[in-house]
């Protein structure tokens, strides 16, 4: 609550402090419903704007983290639907049946292009081609992946802050996980 106290009071050096740690994240949060990389940055800004205006009525129900990300989704939704872009959700499951993964959705082998995933990450070619994959899924399990895998969320914070069940969590991150991959062995099938 200290943070939030200074917050409050007008302190600057609070306010980098919470932007330097958060605003990445909500860039990569509002790609997830906008498909452009300056308007992400917009709605993040927009979303900074919103966070300073609401703080005094924050009640601290949630964690600010989750409260600030919650913004942040509704105006990267409002922003996506002014902009007409809109992105059908497709609930087909992955094959379930593909037998290069396990029960759980693990390689039963890894794929000879993923042994080394530190390199592989490395490799700015790689990168883009995860960002491309990325894309390609639908929003919420693009947004629930990108809270998940790249900010490190748990799967309760993931839950608050867009507002699902736990299983529903877990299904579509599967099925996130499930097309990344797919996708991911499709643009690295030929590497060796």
């Amino acid at each position: 609550m200290e943070l939030i106290d200074r917050l409050r009071q007008g302190d600057e050096a609070a306010f980098r402090e919470l932007f330097d740690s958060h605003h990445a994240m909500l860039v990569r949060l509002a790609m997830a419903y906008v498909k452009n990389a300056s308007v992400a940055e917009e709605v993040a800004q927009d979303t900074w704007t919103a966070v300073i205006d609401a703080l005094p009525s924050f009640e601290g129900r949630s964690a600010l983290k989750t409260w600030i990300a919650r913004i942040a989704i509704n105006r990267a939704k409002t922003r996506a639907q002014r902009d007409g872009r809109q992105v059908p959700l497709d609930d087909e499951e992955p094959n379930s049946q593909d037998d290069r993964f396990n029960r759980i959705g693990a390689f039963r082998r890894t794929p000879v292009a993923f042994d080394n995933p530190e390199a592989l990450l490395l490799n700015r070619e790689v990168r883009v081609a995860i960002d491309k994959c990325l894309e390609g899924l639908p929003e919420q399990q693009r947004a629930i992946v990108t809270l998940r895998d790249i900010e490190g969320w748990s799967s309760e914070e993931v839950c608050n802050v867009l507002e699902l069940s736990e299983s529903n969590q877990r299904v579509l991150l599967h099925r996130g996980r499930g097309r990344l991959r797919a996708a991911l062995e499709a643009v690295l099938g030929g590497r060796s």
